[in-house]
């Protein structure tokens, strides 16, 4: 249990971290992080993390596929949780 919530936090943390550089490579016009692997993140179990980056740094909030795909990645990912921990 402690290597999974160790790797959810590193997860996720991960995920504000490819934000927040994404956010600041386009501030600059710089090369981009591919929007496939800011959702593969997301998918691996860092959707929180992606999700506060959006909204710390106002940023991809306008794509349907990161304000709508991302949050319904979570709620699935929640839900399995819960699901896998009633078990």
């Amino acid at each position: 249990m402690k290597l999974l919530i160790t790797y959810l936090i590193l997860i996720n943390a991960l995920g504000i971290c490819f934000m927040l550089a994404d956010k600041i490579k386009a501030r600059k016009n710089r090369w981009r992080i591919p929007e496939a692997t800011l959702i593969g993140i997301a998918l691996f179990g860092g959707s929180l993390g992606v999700i506060i980056g959006m909204r710390l740094f106002r940023h991809k909030t306008l794509h349907p596929k990161f304000s709508i795909g991302v949050p319904l990645v979570f709620a699935l990912q929640l839900i399995a949780g819960i699901l896998i921990r009633a078990l």
